[in-house]
């Protein structure tokens, strides 16, 4: 299967490429309202997105937030322009999908285990033992963490919707239990939870609001709510925050397929170790060129000029490669429904 690796970030993104022009046409037919939903893990990144696209080109777009099961549901319901996900589509839900699919990296993020433990001012560290404890109910007191810590109840709070944070957690706990447990987008935990709820930002709300919780958001949702951030043990045995430079050292040697998934990175050798890399879902075929041309602006727009946005949101960039062999397939592959 041919790849595309990323070895050296900074050595790929400032690779001498062909530079890809971008034609905004202004004709009043192309400055239609673009829609997209889907993962709220990209929300952040892609509503940075819509606010510059429109400052640039006077064209809009909108972006939900509904969870990346919803976002690839409604996309194959046809309701959408595109979908937003961090979750790989199945080959069933991939053969429901009529008018086909350009999967478009977007961004690289990390999620961030947050918790609320009130007069408790050292950092929390979780190792890898413990974090699968937490979420299947085996460690249930913030004292069996540390010690030092109070004799409280820990609050487990997840998120409810068909969710591609929850099932890049579950792969990474997956992968360090050695399979004892299911890689889901809506898991059974196996205990009762305190609460769940749909999406990063109710997530981030409750772990904020209740003392004694934990929960994992998208790591922008939890600076947003200025959330305390625990270290997790990576392969390497070091303890490490979801930094964007610890992100980018987790997903430096990911490979890309042909149709731009990605490769497992359930567990990276080094680097933080729950990351994900986002998607948007493009069709191949649209009802008429006005749509063909308005999507293929947005989708090169993104991965040239919107990349510039990704770092100072904490999310890594697509290397340019990649991007330009995206955008070569949109060009050649976007066409008109027969």
């Amino acid at each position: 299967m041919k790849t595309f690796t990323i070895g050296n970030w900074q050595r790929i993104i400032a690779a001498t490429l062909t530079a890809t022009t971008i034609a905004f046409t202004t004709n009043a037919a192309f400055a239609q309202l673009l829609k997209g939903a889907g993962a709220s893990f990209s929300e952040p990144l892609y509503q940075r997105y819509s606010a510059e696209y429109e400052r640039e080109t006077g064209v809009k777009f909108n972006y939900s937030s509904i969870g990346s099961g919803g976002g690839i549901r409604l996309f194959i319901n046809k309701t959408l322009d595109f979908g937003g996900t961090t979750l790989i589509p199945t080959p069933i839900e991939k053969n429901q999908m009529e008018d086909g699919l350009l999967m478009v990296p977007t961004g690289g993020g990390a999620i961030a285990i947050v918790y609320n433990l009130e007069d408790v001012t050292s950092d929390v560290k979780l190792s890898r033992e413990q974090l699968a404890q937490i979420f299947t109910g085996k460690i249930a007191n913030w004292n069996q963490v540390d010690s030092r810590f109070p004799s409280k109840k820990i609050q487990v709070v997840v998120q409810s919707d068909s969710s591609g944070t929850t099932f890049t957690l579950t792969k990474y706990l997956r992968k360090i239990t050695r399979g004892k447990i299911e890689a889901t987008r809506e898991p059974n935990w196996g205990f009762q939870v305190f609460a769940a709820l749909p999406q990063d930002s109710a997530v981030a709300g409750e772990v904020r609001r209740i003392d004694g919780a934990i929960g994992y958001v998208q790591t922008s949702f939890a600076r947003k709510n200025n959330l305390a951030i625990a270290r997790i043990e990576n392969r390497a045995g070091r303890y490490v925050e979801p930094t964007l430079a610890e992100t980018e050292k987790a997903l430096a040697n990911i490979k890309f397929n042909d149709d731009f998934t990605t490769e497992d990175i359930d567990d990276p050798e080094d680097g933080y170790p729950l990351v994900s890399l986002s998607w948007l879902l493009f069709y191949e075929k649209y009802p008429n060129e006005t749509l063909v041309q308005a999507n293929k602006n947005l989708l090169t727009w993104i991965l040239t000029k919107g990349q510039a946005f990704n770092r100072e949101l904490g999310y890594t960039k697509i290397p340019e490669d990649v991007a330009n062999k995206v955008i070569e397939t949109a060009n050649n592959e976007f066409r008109v429904r027969p």
